[in-house]
């Protein structure tokens, strides 16, 4: 095999680079995890040369922040059903296509390795929550207006909630995470919502 065959393939410059390089590096990040993720790696997975990646990316932790910081611009659909019930299911599928799908699992990777403590990426994981949070806020103010939640019901916890199921699955009991998944914590949620336990304190 010649040296042809190890070098990087070439993808071109600017937004089309920085596609790439964030792909590659939460393939590299789910694939590997974050203790074995190099630049070198990404560079190669990426098709671009270790040193045009340096010139903006400084090293491996700036690398995964960035690619992370790109999973709050995920476009996540605001239910608007008419009916708190399937708002949460909707909530809770979009939930479960996000977690199980590539950038999900690698958000999962860097929140549960030696990544979680490196500052931008613990403000990265910090902004992809905020952005869901902030989404829950219109449904659950229509549930309230509608008469179907309780005044002061915190949008925020009701996305605990609906979230809790879903990650105790994926990292606790590595159960399947589907469909049916989506449908009893979505239902768990309204139960507990409608029972005032999700009120802000």
């Amino acid at each position: 095999m010649d040296s042809e065959s190890h070098r990087p393939r070439q993808v071109g410059r600017g937004a089309k680079v920085r596609d790439a390089v964030h792909a590659a590096t939460l393939a590299e990040l789910v694939e590997k995890g974050y203790a074995a993720l190099t630049v070198e790696g990404v560079a190669l997975r990426a098709g671009v040369h270790k040193t045009t990646l340096y010139r903006r990316w400084a090293d491996r932790e700036s690398l995964v922040a960035d690619a992370l910081a790109d999973l709050s611009a995920m476009d996540v659909p605001i239910p608007d059903t008419g009916s708190i019930e399937s708002d949460l299911r909707e909530l809770a599928r979009s939930l479960v296509r996000m977690m199980t799908a590539p950038k999900g699992r690698a958000l999962l990777a860097a929140m549960f390795s030696g990544a979680a403590d490196v500052p931008g990426v613990a403000e990265a994981r910090r902004q992809v929550f905020d952005d869901r949070f902030s989404r829950a806020e219109p449904v659950v103010a229509r549930a309230v207006e509608r008469g179907e939640l309780p005044e002061g019901t915190d949008p925020s916890e009701l996305l605990k909630a609906l979230a809790a199921p879903v990650y105790f699955r994926l990292l606790v009991t590595g159960d399947p995470v589907d469909e049916i998944t989506a449908e009893r914590a979505a239902l768990l949620t309204l139960a507990g919502a409608r029972a005032g336990a999700l009120r802000r304190r």
